[in-house]
């Protein structure tokens, strides 16, 4: 349980520059009556994430929009651990991803996640265990320093080729365990009920909003 507390009609600031994420973030969020609004929306800076763990760089990226945007912040740092290449790519999925800077403006255009979801399956290999899950560590922080952080997780495995065209990032090689579609094949409405960010999610509303959640 955390000191911190949200109202419904508080402005709150999702801290990503990731569409996708801010999407299933708002998503998620508009049900309690928050308003948000995204730390590109703002035009604030993107902080570098030196943090060796989700928990560290949620934190890191929370503060920083708090701080320069004098309201709430709520940071998501996710990301995808596949057993038979030993937890990777982990907190560097996003920079799996990356291209040159020079080539784009945007966060979104710097980023390929087909180029990424080629190389993890590359990785991967011929290694017959394709067990993966993605992590999420959720980061609330007030403009006084105040932190609360919130962690999920979903377990799956990894598919070959891409399926589906719903998602963003990783999803459309990532089939959670039980099911026979990936991620970017399922209804955005059926993924946020289920997956890491959903877990986390869950943990922060159950605390935000105890009569709600």
């Amino acid at each position: 349980m955390t000191n911190l507390t949200l109202k419904p009609g508080t402005k709150i600031v999702v801290a990503s520059h990731n569409e996708g994420k801010v999407r299933e973030i708002r998503d998620l969020l508009a049900p309690f009556g928050l308003f948000t609004v995204s730390a590109a929306e703002l035009n604030l800076p993107e902080p570098d994430e030196t943090e060796a763990t989700f928990a560290g760089n949620a934190k890191l990226k929370a503060v920083a929009a708090a701080n320069a945007s004098g309201f709430p912040a709520l940071s998501d740092d996710s990301g995808l651990a596949v057993d038979a290449l030993n937890g990777e790519p982990g907190i560097y999925a996003a920079r799996w991803a990356e291209l040159p800077r020079i080539e784009a403006e945007t966060y979104n255009q710097r980023r390929d996640f087909d180029m990424a979801m080629w190389h993890v399956n590359d990785k991967i290999g011929d290694n017959p265990d394709r067990r993966a899950r993605f992590i999420c560590a959720l980061c609330l922080a007030m403009p006084n320093g105040e932190t609360s952080v919130y962690e999920g997780t979903v377990e799956g495995e990894m598919i070959w080729p891409p399926r589906g065209d719903k998602g963003f990032g990783y999803d459309a090689i990532f089939q959670q365990l039980g099911e026979t579609k990936t991620f970017a094949e399922i209804d955005p409405a059926a993924k946020h009920a289920v997956s890491h960010r959903a877990d986390a999610f869950a943990k922060f509303l159950a605390d935000q909003f105890p009569n709600r959640a």
